[in-house]
């Protein structure tokens, strides 16, 4: 079995890291139990580009539980547990390629070597498997049942492809599952940033201008958190719909180029490109702290940042500062990629326990509906997320009322008004 880990011997700690996580993923648990008794996925190649994390390693164990063949990859260079890497090879015999802190090189090698594999399915965290199946690995295309996607910004990529005609199989949007963003957007990432802010820095949250960039469901996350740290929150935004939102919650609302000057603590939740540029920087106090959560570390113009630096240094880990030429300092966190997984571990198990449910009946959905689908961008289908929400009450020993007939027939009628 072809691999590349850091190192097989980190392999117990991460089976006992994995165990951990699954206690928490009472929904997934139920669909492996079912699928390893069904196999739906018997005979189906599954290549994976997802963060090499506890929650992401019960996800391919329960694929493997229906019957696939699963290869994993990384879809961010920072993102790998690399003791989770080591026990998916040497415990369950799932081949993985990820290495915290590789190189941008040996990422799209990793890509390459699950994309080797032919996959039939293929999952995304980026869109980044697509990507090079639609540009240098065009003869992979056929043989793709279909994919789903993870993220906003992949889900934005992949959309982007659809409309221009040009994507080849058909994408299941996870992302845009109300069991999948209103909970692990919001509550995973909100709480999952902070701790990745607090791991790097030790800083205290309390009492400091703490400017969340963009107010999608991530940001509403991290910007509740913040303030339930004791934050004074500042928003900004472009689309007015979600800046009005984010008045009528109780936060300080103001272009970038102002919020420059008075943030202490700034945190990227776009999914877009240079979102704090060269001209912001230049306007930071001393010692301003900047890090993203959005999937790319693009929302940051580090080369703009860059350009004014006199010099780098790395002051602890995942912490560097830049000295810039007008004396003060800005300090860059995780080298602008996700901060929640470069120094901290990622949502909670119990959030993605609902995002990863969504992967696995989404992808036995493509399997029996794949020839069906065209090439188009899907949601997940609402009788797969009510079921979701379903199985997640019920963990929970939640029950809740159902409707009397008396009741559906009200709501299906228009004859019955005051």
């Amino acid at each position: 079995m072809k691999y590349h880990v850091r190192d097989l011997g980190l392999s117990g700690k991460g089976k006992k890291r994995i165990e951990w996580a699954e206690r928490d993923m009472p929904v997934l648990r139920r669909i492996r139990e079912s699928f390893h008794r069904r196999k739906p996925l018997k005979g189906i190649r599954i290549g994976a580009c997802l963060h090499v994390t506890t929650e992401t390693a019960n996800l391919a164990i329960t694929l493997k539980a229906g019957g696939a063949d699963v290869y994993l990859c990384a879809s961010n260079p920072l993102s790998t547990q690399d003791d989770v890497a080591a026990s998916l090879v040497k415990h369950h015999r799932i081949p993985v390629f990820a290495i915290k802190g590789e190189d941008k090189r040996t990422y799209y090698r990793h890509i390459d070597s699950v994309l080797d594999k032919k996959p039939n399915i293929t999952m995304d965290d980026g869109a980044d498997l697509v990507s090079a199946i639609h540009t240098k690995r065009k003869n992979l295309a056929e043989g793709v049942i279909g994919s789903t996607e993870e993220t906003t910004t992949g889900v934005i990529r992949l959309k982007s492809l659809a409309t221009e005609g040009r994507l080849r199989f058909p994408v299941i949007a996870v992302n845009d599952a109300n069991t999948k963003h209103f909970f692990d957007n919001r509550y995973g990432t909100g709480q999952s940033t902070i701790d990745g802010i607090i791991r790097a820095t030790n800083k205290l949250i309390a009492g400091s201008n703490f400017v969340v960039c963009g107010y999608g469901w991530c940001g509403k996350g991290v910007a509740m958190r913040a303030r339930g740290m004791g934050a004074n929150v500042i928003v900004t935004e472009v689309d007015p719909l979600r800046a009005l939102e984010a008045v009528m919650d109780g936060y300080r609302v103001m272009p970038i180029k102002e919020a420059a000057k008075i943030g202490d603590i700034f945190c990227t939740v776009t999914g877009d490109i240079s979102v704090i540029r060269k001209e912001h920087f230049k306007e930071m106090k001393d010692g301003a702290i900047v890090c993203n959560s959005g999937h790319f570390n693009v929302e940051l113009e580090l080369d703009g940042l860059r350009k004014l630096a006199r010099r780098k240094r790395t002051l602890r880990e995942f912490v560097e500062e830049y000295e810039l030429k007008n004396g003060r300092s800005v300090i860059v966190l995780g080298e602008g990629r996700l901060i929640n997984l470069a120094s901290a571990e990622g949502h909670p198990a119990s959030v993605m326990d609902m995002s990863f449910a969504n992967q696995a009946l989404s992808v036995e959905y493509l399997v029996k509906k794949g020839g069906t689908l065209e090439n188009k961008v899907y949601t997940v289908p609402d009788s797969i997320d009510r079921e979701i929400a379903r199985l997640k009450l019920a963990s929970l020993g939640i029950k809740i009322d159902s409707l009397t007939p008396e009741q559906e027939k009200y709501l299906a009628s228009w004859e019955m008004g005051t």
